[in-house]
């Protein structure tokens, strides 16, 4: 599938009302089968951006389209059927946590089931076979019959990708999946989802933190700082100086380093998960 953002400005869902737009005029073409790595400080637009590409959030200015389609003049039942064709992962995967794992990885091809096929699926997975294989790509099928609430959440983050493997989608949009990972763990997984993306010829948009995976793994890399594209290059092209520019009073996240806080952090508290 490919994507393509003409002028486009969006508010972050969360914003207040009369705030500046979280993204400001975007001009951007993803070709079909396409790789593209997405960087930038905190607050640069990044989430929004990928929530822009999956039709989750209207642009209050400018247009969006996938596969020459706008999404929001499209009549329901076509947009409902072009967004089974979107894979959006977020930073931290919607997991239900007593349900195994073996049914959270199926879930990826919930868009193309039925509604009875679907319901099914939550107490008699209909394709295990499937599910291991995705699993063991991420170097976890051994936890394919774990609950969710037992995995590390490093291990839930690998689980959330590995359902990409299985939905029909031809856009894959994902959100920062490597913020729990080690640096090995991050490598072995950003191969994955590369690697199937390829296979499949899956169009792949990814916002990363780490930007040396980021320009180690992938053809393409687009820079974005306060709520605009600083650049978009091949990322042999992306040297120190743009990098410098574009971190600039955010060096900490261009180095891995954590900034100076005059108080402790206090680590974050456990979140309860209910499943509707």
């Amino acid at each position: 599938m490919k994507a393509a953002l003409q002028a486009a400005t969006a508010r972050h869902p969360a914003a207040r009302p009369g705030t500046p737009p979280t993204l400001r005029g975007l001009e951007l073409q993803v070709a079909a089968g396409e790789q593209v790595a997405v960087i930038g400080p905190s607050g640069a637009g990044k989430t929004t951006l990928l929530q822009l590409l999956a039709g989750a959030l209207p642009p209050s200015a400018g247009v969006l389209q996938l596969d020459g389609q706008s999404p929001w003049h499209l009549p329901r039942t076509e947009l409902q059927r072009l967004r089974g064709r979107l894979f959006l992962a977020p930073q931290v995967p919607p997991l239900p946590p007593r349900q195994r794992v073996v049914t959270s990885v199926l879930a990826g091809r919930l868009p193309a089931m039925g509604t009875w096929q679907s319901l099914r699926s939550l107490f008699y997975p209909v394709d295990i076979p499937a599910a291991f294989e995705a699993l063991d790509r991420f170097d976890l099928a051994d936890k394919l019959f774990e609950r969710v609430d037992r995995l590390s959440g490093g291990e839930r983050q690998r689980v959330g990708l590995a359902r990409a493997l299985l939905s029909p989608a031809s856009l894959w949009l994902i959100d920062e999946p490597l913020s729990a990972l080690d640096p090995t763990r991050a490598s072995q997984a950003i191969d994955t989802l590369l690697s199937a993306a390829r296979e499949r010829g899956t169009t792949l948009v990814a916002t990363l933190h780490q930007v040396d995976v980021a320009l180690a793994h992938f053809p393409r890399i687009v820079g974005l700082r306060d709520g605009a594209i600083a650049f978009d290059l091949p990322a042999a092209q992306v040297g120190r100086e743009r990098l410098a520019a574009l971190y600039a009073q955010h060096e900490h996240e261009l180095t891995g380093q954590a900034p100076e806080s005059p108080e402790p952090v206090q680590a974050p508290q456990p979140v309860v998960m209910h499943c509707r």
